[in-house]
């Protein structure tokens, strides 16, 4: 039997995810990963934790249970713990059933949107960091949905000419 068309498309989503989060975090400076931007804002250490923590509970929704993972104590690992669980999470969408009460639809709507926005969160924090993430067309960005790991490739469409002292462009223009 053919996949899913849903679940590929799931775990090209995964894959974009991951694709994103380390487009936000490659090359970040020091101090990056424990900027707080407020009170009672995450900081990019803890919004991966958060980002590793929905993965977990996307693995909870197919096989029960509960995982509430401890913070780690590097940025580092915690990235690669975040990636194992995108691992995680791809081979079940390629191998077990939807529980019944769980829809391709509603896991997009739910943990994974959660996940890409927090993706976002961290790009936005290195333009808080005074290192802002240069724009690229992501349609044209190699994301491949065997690869979920850290080591993602560089953009392929970066915007010409662009100077991390520009602002950022105004929406709708196109980034070649």
């Amino acid at each position: 039997m053919p996949p899913d068309p849903r679940t590929t498309l799931l775990r090209h989503f995964l894959a974009a995810l991951a694709y994103r989060t380390q487009k936000a975090v490659r090359g970040a400076p020091a101090g990056y990963a424990d900027l707080r931007v407020t009170a009672n804002a995450r900081t990019p250490h803890e919004l991966v934790w958060h980002m590793t923590g929905l993965m977990g509970y996307v693995v909870v929704l197919f096989r029960g249970g509960t995982w509430r993972p401890d913070r780690l104590d590097t940025f580092d690992a915690e990235l690669a713990r975040f990636h194992a669980k995108l691992d995680e999470v791809a081979e079940l969408l390629g191998s077990e059933p939807f529980p019944d009460d769980l829809t391709p639809e509603r896991l997009l709507q739910g943990p994974l949107a959660d996940a890409m926005t927090h993706a976002g969160q961290l790009a936005l924090l290195r333009r808080c960091a005074h290192d802002p993430v240069p724009p690229e067309n992501f349609l044209l960005a190699d994301i491949d949905p065997a690869n979920l790991g850290p080591d993602q490739p560089p953009p392929r469409a970066p915007k010409e000419g662009w100077h991390p002292d520009q602002p950022p462009p105004s929406p709708g223009r196109p980034l070649r």
